[in-house]
């Protein structure tokens, strides 16, 4: 840690945890904060959760656990060229997708739907709420009780109104003042990430082609680097060779750009990182050629049909269950069993933001499916 450029986070200036602990041996605070995240049940049941593709259309296909795990790793390179806090930017990409619903943004939406009269649900509280309070491990807190540059990241958006209620972790949204420099890099580690692999993924599947593609200037400009060096390649080796190399010029323009604008603002300090404009971006260049690979993914992937009719089933298994579990609930199991109406809304959205894509599919099956489901 000694190498850490001053406007870096460090153990010695953390906020520290809400509930005081002592020192960890052998490791840093934001390794014990990486560690308890991984140990959570919550990352466990990512492997089950959607990113694009329900988890049983496919056994290759992402899902939040390793869409996560390949956000951490491209933070942790861009932290490490940085000289910032690897393991600050590993521990918020590994918990960034905690509160996730099942069946990725479809069921997000719809919970969110459910949820209008007592509040909404949005992923990324629900991400904070599970380390803050829904976890429970330890004796001596309920969560994970994480330092507060973590929780803080894991925080990517939140309005003014939600903001206030969250205490220090929210001060920033009602101050306009920026997050860690390692939480900037997980917010766009997360971008590299689910716009490159989605690319994989959606050609994988099938649901979009090469051919199509190469209409996007920067797959196209890869793609034709590709070909150019390897004609006889197969198809497979040339899908991943070009996502490989779109990845690695994302990564280098945005250490590149973020390098020049550390450079022009003289940061001193994490203090001075909180006052100044966003120091971590793409270039002016390349966040065009981003907003064009998004557009394409938008229109040709996740608005596919085959796409949508999953998303449909997704929001109508999670509206029937938020629907059920409100109007009976008896059916909940007894921890979620809460007769007050908006303290059982909330519950009920902690019990299906839990859940696995497979687990909703069963729990649906379980109260509507007229044959006999085994419990």
């Amino acid at each position: 840690m000694a190498d850490l450029a001053p406007y870096a986070v460090s153990d010695t200036n953390s906020r520290g945890r809400k509930i005081t602990e002592a020192a960890p041996n052998a490791r840093s605070e934001f390794q014990r904060d990486r560690d308890r995240i991984i140990h959570s049940g919550a990352f466990r049941r990512l492997e089950y959760k959607t990113q694009v593709f329900v988890n049983h259309e496919g056994d290759l296909f992402r899902t939040r656990l390793t869409h996560s795990i390949e956000v951490a790793q491209i933070a942790r390179s861009i932290a490490r060229h940085l000289r910032l806090n690897e393991d600050l930017a590993e521990a918020i990409s590994l918990a960034h997708d905690l509160g996730h619903t099942p069946f990725g943004h479809a069921g997000q939406d719809a919970l969110n739907t459910c949820m209008k009269a007592y509040g909404g649900f949005e992923h990324n509280l629900q991400s904070l709420r599970v380390v803050d309070v829904l976890e429970e491990r330890y004796a001596a807190f309920d969560g994970l009780n994480l330092c507060f540059e973590t929780r803080e990241g894991i925080l990517k958006h939140c309005s003014a109104e939600n903001a206030a209620k969250l205490g220090d972790v929210g001060e920033r949204f009602l101050q306009h003042r920026r997050p860690s420099l390692e939480a900037q890099i997980t917010n766009l580690a997360d971008e590299i990430a689910y716009n490159n692999h989605d690319v994989d993924d959606g050609l994988r599947s099938g649901l979009i082609t090469l051919e199509e593609l190469a209409t996007v200037p920067l797959v196209a400009k890869h793609l034709q680097q590709v070909k150019q060096a390897h004609p006889e390649l197969p198809e497979r080796r040339v899908i991943h060779e070009t996502v490989r190399r779109m990845i690695n010029t994302l990564v280098t323009d945005l250490i590149q750009q973020s390098e020049r604008n550390l450079t022009a603002q003289k940061l001193t300090s994490i203090e001075d990182v909180r006052t100044a404009p966003a120091m971590i971006a793409f270039s002016p260049e390349m966040n065009e050629q981003q907003r064009e690979l998004k557009t394409f993914l938008r229109t040709q992937l996740y608005r596919h049909y085959k796409v949508m009719r999953m998303s449909t089933k997704a929001q109508r298994i999670i509206s029937d269950l938020f629907g059920v579990f409100m109007a009976d609930y008896r059916l909940l199991p007894e921890q979620f069993q809460v007769q007050d109406e908006a303290v059982r809304s909330r519950a009920i959205a902690d019990y299906i933001a839990g859940m696995t894509d497979r687990y909703a599919i069963r729990e649906h099956r379980r109260i509507f499916a007229v044959e006999e489901v085994p419990i």
